[in-house]
């Protein structure tokens, strides 16, 4: 067995949110400006080492004013917490083609242990000879447990912004580098 190393296409692939507001609809988000690997043994993704980050000044709700509001200190406080981190414990198989990620996000100062669905399109090598590796990935946290809690309670009593945040990504990986063999 070897190591294989992947990155993440960021050209390819997609990191966003979802947040109800008013308790009516849903305002959507993303990331623009993040990074990411995977180690795994030779191609088996059961064996992946995830780790991820992303600029938090990098937020986009297609609302300049909302994403202003966003980075100052009633979300997500940008001047003293400017990257969000994930990194993975494990990779559980589901079934077919669906997996678990188990691992620890870290923003706003907070880390907690989260899980995240996650489906391997697949792997194919493209016109130029690269190996990629897609992946949808679904999940959600509860935005009080990361000390984000600001919209809890409109003027008229009502929840402003819901509790949970729905994540979704679309990543695509390339391999990168294979190392000497793993002992065993």
């Amino acid at each position: 067995m070897t190591n294989t190393k992947w990155s993440l296409d960021q050209k390819h692939s997609e990191i966003g949110f979802r947040v109800k507001h008013l308790m009516i609809s849903s305002v959507t988000g993303k990331f623009t400006a993040f990074e990411g690997t995977v180690e795994t043994r030779d191609e088996d993704f059961t064996t992946a080492k995830v780790r991820f980050s992303a600029d938090i000044a990098s937020i986009s709700t297609n609302n300049e004013q909302r994403d202003t509001h966003l980075k100052n200190g009633d979300f997500f406080d940008v001047d003293n917490h400017p990257r969000l981190t994930f990194e993975s414990s494990k990779l559980v198989k589901v079934d077919g083609e669906n997996y678990i990620l188990h691992g620890e996000l870290s923003m706003h100062g907070v880390s907690k242990s989260i899980l995240l669905n996650v489906e391997l399109g697949g792997i194919t090598v493209d016109p130029w000879g690269n190996t990629r590796a897609g992946f949808s990935l679904k999940g959600k946290l509860n935005r009080s447990d990361f000390g984000i809690s600001f919209g809890k309670v409109s003027e008229t009593g009502g929840l402003l912004l819901g509790e949970e945040v729905r994540l979704s990504a679309e990543l695509q990986f390339v391999k990168q580098a294979v190392t000497e063999p793993v002992l065993i």
